[in-house]
C-alpha cells in the first residue's frame, strides 16, 4: 500500500513525500532519523486552499504537519542552544505550545542546556507521557552529540543506550481531534549522514525509521521559480508566457541547487538589478562565485575567427582536426553545447576527445585553445592519467573521503576548478586511468558538476574538457612472429588516407570503451566530439622542422644577445636527418633536432667567448659515429 493512499498519506496530499511518510507512520514508529537535504526550504500547501504554496524551513514544515495531527508543541534540542519550544511566538499558538511543554516537562528554568543525562529525562517525559498531550522532540545537529559514533564516551554510550530502550518502551497517546487513534510522541533525529549515529541504535530496530530527504526535483524547482517570480512583480506567471519560460529556464539552470539556494539567487538578482529573464546569469554567479564571465566578452568571437588563421600555424599538418575543434569551440562560445538536450545549461562548455598518433599536436592544440579563449596558457590544467592507474588514486582528483588522511586538503581537480572555473582541463592518455576513476567523469560530462571529498559541489559548466588518447594505433591482441615472439600489429600506418585513419581509430575507441572497459555510457557522453589526428606527412614535417629550428635560433638570441644563422646546406642536411623517421611525429622531430643540433651547438658555444651583437653562422655539420659536430663562423 503506498503512502499516498487515502488510508495512509493521502491526508497530507501536496506535501513533500518524506513528510507524508513520517505522518503516515506515526502510529507504528516512535523515533525517526532524518538525513540528507536538512537545511533546505520546502514547498508546503497554502493555509488558504486557493492560495499559492509556501516555502518553509524544515523545523516549521515538521511543526505544521504535526500540528495537523493534533500535536500541541515541538520541543527542539541542539547542542548549542539547548531546549526550546516551537513555536515560540507570542500569539495564542505559542502560548498553547508553551503550556503543553510545561505540562510534560515542568518548568525548564535553568535546564535550557541540560546534560545528556538531563536530556534523557525530558525525552522520557515526552515519549512516555504521564498526561495525554501530543508532542514531538526534534534533536537538531544530532551528528554533533557524539565525538565518534563508533567510539563513544561513557556518557554518550549511556545516552544512546537509553534512547534505544526508549524507542521500544514509548507509549502511544490518544487525544480528541483529527486523529483520535493512538500515535507516538516521536523523537526525530536530524543527522548529516545516517552513519553519524551509533549503528547499533537503528540496526534491527523496527521502532526507529530512517528517512532520507532528497534534493528538489525539477517539478519542485519549477514551482519555486513561479513563487519567486513575485519578487519581480509577476503574480500570475501562467498568464505571462515570457515569464513562464523564464521560470522554467531558471528551474533547469538551478539543477543541483536547493530551493533555499534558489531563494538566495533571487536575492542576488534583485541586488544586481537582474531581470527575471536573466536569472540564469545570476545562477552562474551563485554557483561559480565570480562576476566576470570570459565567455560573454565581446571580443571572444573575433578571437575565435582569428584562430582560424593562427591555430593552423601553431598546429601544423592537422587541418581536419583543427577545423572540427574550432567548430566545437564556436559552439561553446555561442552556448550551444548540448543544445539538443532538454537540459544542457549545466554541462561543460565544450568536450573534446583527441585521438591519434603520438606527437601529432594533441597537447599543442589544447594549449592553443586555452590561449585563444582565455588569452593565457596558465588557464590550461593538465592531468597525466597514467598517474591514476590505481583504483584509489582518484582521491587525488576529488579528495579523500571523510575520516581518511588528507581529507581536509580536497582534490587537485576540484580545488583548481573551484578557484578558477574558466579553464581548459586536459586529461592526457585517458585510457591509462583505472576504470573506476573514469566513472567520475560521467557526472561531469552529464551534469557539469562533481562533489568532492568534503561534500562541496564543484561546477564545470564554464570549462572545456579535453581528453587525449593513443587508442587505435595497434590492433587488439598480438600475432606470433617468425621467432615465436609476440608481435604488435599496427591498426593504422603512415600513408593511409585520413578517412581510413579516422574510421579505424574511432572504431578502436568505441571498442575499448564498450568491450574492454564495459563503459558504453561514457562513450555516449563523448558523442561525436572525438577528433582524430592524422600522421605527420613529409610536407608538415618540413614546416615543423623549420619552426623548431627558428625557435632555437631565437632562444640563442634572447639568452646571449648574439645572432645565430644556419646555412641552407646545413639546414637541408638537418632537415633530412630529423624528418627521416616520422613515427614519433613532431615530438620525434624535436628530439632529433636536440640531438643533431642543440647538443653540438651548446658544445661549440660553450668553448668560445660570446660578445653582445655578435653574428654566428653554422656553416657545416658532420657525424662521426653517434657524435655530431658543427662548424661555426
Amino acid at each position: 500500500m503506498s503512502i499516498d493512499s487515502p488510508t495512509l498519506g493521502g491526508r497530507l496530499r501536496g506535501w513533500p513525500p518524506f513528510i507524508r511518510e513520517l505522518d503516515a507512520t506515526l502510529s507504528v514508529h516512535s523515533q525517526y532519523v532524518l538525513s540528507g537535504n536538512l537545511y533546505d526550504s520546502f514547498l508546503a500547501p497554502s493555509l488558504d486552499a486557493a492560495g499559492p504554496a509556501r516555502l518553509l524551513p524544515l523545523r516549521d514544515l515538521l511543526w505544521e504537519s504535526l500540528r495537523s495531527s493534533g500535536f500541541s508543541c515541538l520541543v527542539v534540542y541542539d547542542p548549542v542552544d539547548g531546549l526550546q519550544v516551537h513555536p515560540d511566538t507570542d500569539d495564542e499558538t505559542g502560548e498553547e505550545a508553551a503550556e503543553a511543554a510545561e505540562r510534560l516537562l515542568g518548568k525548564l528554568k535553568g535546564e535550557r542546556k541540560p546534560s545528556l543525562e538531563g536530556l534523557t529525562k525530558h525525552l522520557a517525559a515526552v515519549a512516555r507521557p504521564s498526561v495525554d498531550v501530543r508532542a514531538a522532540v526534534l534533536i537538531d545537529s544530532a551528528s554533533r552529540i557524539a565525538r565518534s559514533p563508533t567510539d563513544l564516551e561513557p556518557a554518550e554510550r549511556d545516552f544512546f543506550r537509553f534512547c534505544a530502550k526508549l524507542s521500544r518502551t514509548a507509549r502511544p497517546v490518544r487525544v480528541v481531534g483529527a486523529r483520535p487513534k493512538p500515535l507516538y510522541n516521536p523523537i526525530i533525529w536530524l543527522v548529516e549522514r545516517p552513519g553519524d549515529l551509533p549503528p547499533w541504535l537503528t540496526a534491527d530496530n523496527d521502532n526507529i525509521r530512517e528517512i532520507t530527504i532528497p534534493r528538489p526535483h525539477l517539478g519542485d524547482r519549477q514551482e519555486t521559480a513561479r513563487l519567486l517570480a513575485r519578487a519581480f512583480g509577476i503574480s500570475d506567471v501562467d498568464a505571462d508566457r515570457a515569464a513562464a519560460e523564464a521560470c522554467d529556464a531558471f528551474a533547469e539552470q538551478a539543477d543541483g541547487l536547493t530551493l533555499q539556494s534558489m531563494i538566495e539567487v533571487t536575492r542576488l538578482a534583485k541586488e544586481r538589478n537582474v531581470a527575471l529573464a536573466d536569472l540564469p546569469d545570476a545562477v552562474r554567479t551563485y554557483k561559480l562565485g565570480v562576476l566576470d564571465n570570459p565567455w560573454n566578452r565581446g571580443h571572444l568571437r573575433r578571437r575565435v575567427l582569428e584562430g582560424e588563421r593562427r591555430v593552423p600555424e601553431r598546429v601544423i599538418g592537422q587541418p581536419q582536426a583543427v577545423t572540427k575543434t574550432l567548430d566545437i569551440l564556436k559552439r561553446a562560445v555561442l552556448g550551444l553545447s548540448g543544445a539538443q538536450a532538454a537540459r544542457s545549461g549545466s554541462r561543460p562548455r565544450g568536450v573534446l576527445f583527441f585521438a591519434g598518433p603520438t606527437g601529432t599536436g594533441k597537447t599543442e592544440l589544447a594549449k592553443a585553445i586555452t590561449q585563444l579563449v582565455f588569452g593565457d596558457e596558465s588557464a590550461y590544467l593538465r592531468f597525466d592519467m597514467s598517474e591514476f592507474s590505481g583504483e584509489g588514486s582518484g582521491d587525488r582528483l576529488i579528495g579523500a573521503p571523510p575520516g581518511y588522511v588528507g581529507h581536509e586538503a580536497g582534490g587537485e581537480l576540484t580545488n583548481a576548478v573551484r578557484e578558477d572555473p574558466f579553464r581548459v582541463i586536459l586529461f592526457d592518455e585517458i585510457e591509462k586511468a583505472h576504470p573506476r576513476i573514469l566513472d567520475k567523469f560521467l557526472q561531469i560530462l552529464e551534469d557539469g558538476r562533481l562533489t568532492d571529498g568534503r561534500g562541496n559541489t564543484v561546477h564545470f559548466s564554464e570549462s572545456i574538457l579535453i581528453f587525449t588518447s593513443n587508442l587505435g594505433m595497434f590492433a587488439r591482441g598480438q600475432e606470433i612472429g617468425p621467432d615465436g615472439a609476440p608481435v604488435r600489429v599496427r591498426n593504422v600506418a603512415p600513408g593511409m588516407s585520413y578517412d581510413e585513419v579516422e574510421r579505424r581509430i574511432k572504431a578502436a575507441v568505441a571498442e575499448h570503451f564498450t568491450e574492454v572497459l564495459n563503459r558504453p555510457e561514457l562513450l555516449n557522453r563523448f558523442g561525436d566530439n572525438i577528433v582524430v589526428f592524422d600522421f605527420i606527412g613529409p610536407e608538415a614535417a618540413a614546416k615543423i622542422f623549420d619552426l623548431q629550428l627558428a625557435n632555437i635560433c631565437r632562444r640563442v638570441t634572447e639568452e646571449h644577445r648574439v645572432e645565430l644563422t644556419v646555412d641552407d646546406e646545413v639546414r637541408e642536411t638537418l632537415r633530412e636527418w630529423c624528418t627521416a623517421d616520422l613515427d614519433h611525429g613532431g615530438r620525434g622531430i624535436g628530439m632529433k633536432l636536440e640531438s643533431y643540433f642543440v647538443n653540438p651547438l651548446a658544445r661549440a658555444l660553450f668553448d668560445r667567448e660570446l660578445t653582445p651583437d655578435e653574428r654566428i653562422a653554422v656553416t657545416g655539420v658532420r657525424r662521426e659515429g653517434s657524435i655530431v659536430h658543427l662548424d661555426l663562423k
